[in-house]
């Protein structure tokens, strides 16, 4: 019986270990999707205690704790913060083969030094100590100073056209050690509810005193670029590219935009959002009621990129697919327009032991893993990063089987280079052209 979590934790060979230890262990992170407050880090935000540090935002726990019965107070509701965090750590050694166990014990080493498994015989010791630490060095557990903790060079946000981005602007000011750039992400004025959409582009409109969208669309892009924006994201329940003629028409004004601009173009596709009418109700989006929905149309995806190909208004792009089932489309799909088109990291609910493996096999064989951008967290944690080590243990056990079952040569030289690129190389030039 192997030991829980130690050294060569999910290393399983010996080509696996050298590759994690001597490329992949402490290389700089390039989060370039991620949903963490601009404002947090701006106002170098202290944490108290690990309720606001983990349970806050982060709806992956919530969905975990509603799943084992526990009342919504204790996840979104009015109970004190330690009894949110008795609850968590009630559900934890209940989760077991889920992430959120091994994403938990990662930060609690990596970030507090604590290697005690968390369940309620050593929650209170646990509370009691973190509280302690963040209390008497409130520096050291800033949210500055936890991204510095992590290695993080560049961090992109998620965020709205119609935003001012004054936090981005005063990050920047404080040359706090790491880029902390913005994400443009316009869905809101592209598709849904009609009655939606129309507020949401007049009220654009009047942000940026222009008559139509797409000059509204154009004003943003030069306010975002001016702070170093490097990406873009969609999100589509349904890509309705070939279905509706406006969609059709804003996405290739955009992705036209972003080509000239040389900024990436990131789809996630395939989520249904905000099932559950009570949790919206009582909580709004991002609550955790959100699933896997059908799979992505390939024909409309081929479509809009072959067109944008065909019109040289192709971005670099990166596809993210929720369904599973989608992987090999993702892939071959990305494979028709390389080096441009990349298959992202396994997403969201496919952010896991197995969907991170699937992710890589997948990429071996119908891609070039060599030229993978990677990992991202995609979280709302400032100790989330522990996943790039999780992803990067992985990627080197993968790695190493095939040389461990003679699919591949011992040359460490060669796949050494391999796990650099992977992990933050080609990240750092994909996404951000050697800037950071």
């Amino acid at each position: 019986m192997k030991k829980f979590m130690d050294g060569d934790f999910l290393l399983d060979t010996p080509a696996a270990r050298t590759l994690y230890e001597k490329y992949a262990c402490g290389a700089p992170i390039y989060d370039y999707h991620n949903h963490l407050s601009p404002a947090d880090v701006a106002s170098g935000r202290n944490f108290r205690d690990l309720t606001e540090l983990w349970l806050e935002t982060d709806h992956y726990k919530w969905r975990a704790m509603r799943a084992c019965g526990v009342g919504e107070r204790y996840i979104t509701g009015d109970a004190s913060p330690r009894e949110k965090f008795d609850s968590w750590a009630s559900v934890l050694p209940r989760l077991p083969g889920s992430p959120l166990y091994h994403w938990t014990h990662l930060e609690l080493r990596r970030c507090f030094g604590i290697d005690d498994l968390l369940c309620p015989a050593t929650a209170d010791k646990i509370w009691k100590l973190t509280s302690e630490m963040m209390r008497s060095d409130p520096d050291r557990y800033s949210a500055p100073s936890l991204l510095r903790m992590m290695n993080v060079k560049v961090i992109c946000t998620t965020d709205d056209p119609g935003d001012s981005l004054v936090y981005h602007r005063a990050v920047a000011d404080a040359a706090p050690g790491f880029a902390m750039l913005p994400s443009f992400r316009p869905d809101r004025y592209l598709a849904g509810d009609p009655a939606a959409v129309a507020a949401a582009r007049d009220s654009l409109c009047r942000e940026y005193g222009k008559s139509d969208i797409r000059s509204a669309l154009s004003a943003a892009l030069d306010r975002f670029g001016s702070l170093g924006c490097r990406v873009s994201d969609h999100g589509f329940s349904v890509f309705g590219y070939r279905e509706d003629p406006d969609l059709r028409g804003l996405l290739d004004f955009l992705a036209a935009e972003y080509a000239e601009r040389g900024m990436v173009m990131q789809l996630h596709l395939g989520p249904i959002r905000n099932n559950s009418p009570k949790l919206m109700s009582a909580y709004g989006r991002d609550a955790g009621g959100d699933s896997v929905g059908r799979l992505t149309d390939p024909f409309a995806l081929s479509e809009f990129l072959s067109g944008l190909e065909e019109r040289d208004r192709l971005p670099k792009t990166v596809l993210y697919n929720l369904n599973p089932c989608d992987n090999r489309m993702m892939s071959t799909m990305a494979g028709n327009f390389a080096p441009k088109v990349q298959f992202g990291a396994a997403w969201w609910f496919n952010d896991t032991l197995r969907g991170m493996r699937d992710q890589i096999r997948e990429l071996m064989e119908t891609g070039a893993l060599s030229a993978s951008v990677g990992m991202l967290t995609d979280s709302r944690s400032f100790t989330s990063f522990v996943r790039h080590e999780y992803y990067r243990r992985i990627l080197c056990s993968e790695l190493g089987s095939l040389v461990e079952e003679g699919l591949y040569p011992c040359d460490t030289g060669t796949l050494g280079e391999i796990v650099s690129d992977v992990c933050w190389r080609n990240a750092a030039q994909f996404i951000f052209e050697g800037r950071y």
